[in-house]
């Protein structure tokens, strides 16, 4: 096998290796995180859209920035159903560990 595949195929597994490295750690992370409810405000909305091309199907994943009663803010992916549901201004109880969306009631 040539040197140049030698390379391509040690940088592809050292891709998927990182990316797996880098998923249990953000897991760990919010695991070892303790769940917090606290006064929040949603402040804004975004959506991001990915895929699409060709014969692949496009992905949307929903994002709400919650602004807390110290001016602090945090942005959380929520689920589609939840994002349909809140309003920019909605002021309610958040919930959520480390950076996983757990809940939001007005």
């Amino acid at each position: 096998m040539p040197l140049f595949m030698k390379l391509m195929f040690l940088l592809v597994i050292g891709f998927f290796v990182f990316i797996i490295f880098k998923s249990v750690k953000i897991w760990s992370t919010n695991n070892a995180s303790p769940l917090l409810s606290v006064q929040a405000e949603a402040v804004t909305k975004r959506t991001e859209v990915w895929g699409g091309s060709g014969d692949s199907s496009a992905n949307t994943s929903y994002y709400v920035t919650f602004q807390f009663q110290d001016g602090n803010r945090v942005e959380l992916m929520v689920p589609d159903r939840e994002f349909g549901l809140i309003v920019e201004g909605d002021k309610g109880q958040l919930s959520y560990q480390g950076t996983r969306f757990k809940g939001f009631v007005r």
